[in-house]
């Protein structure tokens, strides 16, 4: 239980009015388990480089030497980090950890960037067939097959054990969790937290919100009637008060990123997230957002990125995605749009969102004093 006399407490800091990371999604480790079928178990445990990957290194070198970002978000699969065999917890798939070491460790000690640790699950575990809405709700009594959040708290221990001695990652609990109790998602959260504090690593932890994170939603009730994320997620206990807001944010009509056009108003549709950030003395990290390949989300990315600079409250962001097996195909934004990935083209055979979403709206808006050196942090 989550004492309420801690919260005045918790995650105290000045305002440093200073984007700290800015960078991209690297997408891919996630990649080769949808099943049209919805089979358990399809694309598991996968092979390297056919059903999915991490990163180019290739790309890192442009976006670091060339682009001069500083933050890349690798996205993994739970259930092949920890087979369903094994279950959720501290034995890992140890040649899928050392694939994915690999990437963390090229952008981290080689480039010298901040690599957020993503398990790309929507808290849930056991079937990612159809994500985002297969597998069981981690944590979730009712259900006799869903990983407890014990189980999670002993995943990210490990997790946090593994790269206790690299300064430069970010540990992201989870992606997008949606549909479940807020106050089970807290739960989980305090847990990751326990486990990553526990295992003596200090780096930067994001925790997300329920509704898939999305900013736009933070103080609203989402799913079936769960409670706004800012009804509880202002409890979380970090004993370093060095955790930070995960959220994601889209501009088009109904936030899914899955639409061309840009018809949200970024700002104004954070202004509550920022305002209750405020009032609660957090910081937040808007990790994944997009925009189609069209002068309309030009503007409206470009309009985010430089509200998230002008205030206080968020210290990064990360658009989506780059990837090394996106091909022709868009992660996003209509299918027109193309990945953020160098040297590719979209489904036209026409440039790709590297070209033209990257050049317009996010490269004038890269900041020039991104954090360089030391330990992830919120400062």
């Amino acid at each position: 239980m989550i004492l309420s006399y801690l919260t005045p407490y918790i995650f105290l800091g000045a305002a440093w009015a200073k984007i700290l990371y800015a960078g991209v999604n690297e997408s891919g480790g996630e990649f080769g388990v949808f099943s049209s079928t919805g089979t358990v178990g399809t694309g598991l445990p996968g092979e390297f480089g056919v059903n999915y990957a991490f990163i180019n290194k290739s790309t890192v070198d442009i976006f670091v030497d060339q682009e001069k970002i500083n933050f890349f978000r690798v996205t993994f699969l739970m259930e092949r980090m920890c087979p369903l065999a094994f279950g959720l917890g501290s034995k890992f798939n140890e040649t899928y950890f050392a694939e994915y070491a690999d990437a963390i460790n090229y952008i981290t000690l080689e480039k010298g960037a901040y690599a957020l640790i993503d398990p790309h699950n929507y808290m849930r575990y056991n079937d990612p067939s159809s994500q985002p809405f297969s597998g069981s709700v981690i944590g979730n009594t009712s259900d006799p097959t869903a990983a407890t959040t014990q189980q999670f708290e002993q995943f990210w221990h490990e997790i946090a054990l593994r790269f206790v001695r690299n300064p430069n990652v970010v540990f992201g609990i989870n992606n997008e969790p949606h549909d479940m109790p807020t106050e089970l998602l807290l739960q989980n959260n305090q847990a990751a937290i326990n486990g990553i504090r526990s295992a003596g690593a200090h780096q930067l932890i994001l925790a997300p919100g329920n509704g898939f994170t999305g900013g736009h939603a933070w103080t609203q009730v989402s799913g079936d009637n769960d409670a706004p994320s800012s009804d509880f997620l202002n409890k979380l206990v970090d004993p370093i008060r060095n955790t930070a807001m995960d959220v994601h944010e889209y501009l088009d009509i109904d936030f899914s990123g899955s639409h061309a056009e840009c018809t949200q108003p970024g700002p104004s549709n954070l202004a509550n997230l920022t305002t209750w950030l405020r009032e609660n003395n957090l910081k937040a990290v808007l990790s994944e957002f997009g925009g189609g390949n069209n002068e309309n989300c030009f503007e409206e990315v470009d309009t985010l990125v430089k509200y998230l600079a002008a205030n206080d409250e968020w210290i990064g962001w990360s658009i989506w995605a780059a990837g090394p097996i996106w091909g022709p195909n868009s992660p996003c934004c209509g299918p027109d749009t193309g990945s953020l990935e160098p040297g590719q083209v979209n489904d036209l055979g026409e440039p790709d969102a590297f070209t033209t979403v990257w050049a317009n709206a996010i490269r004038p808006n890269i900041p020039k004093n991104l954090k360089k050196s030391g330990i992830s942090s919120l400062q």
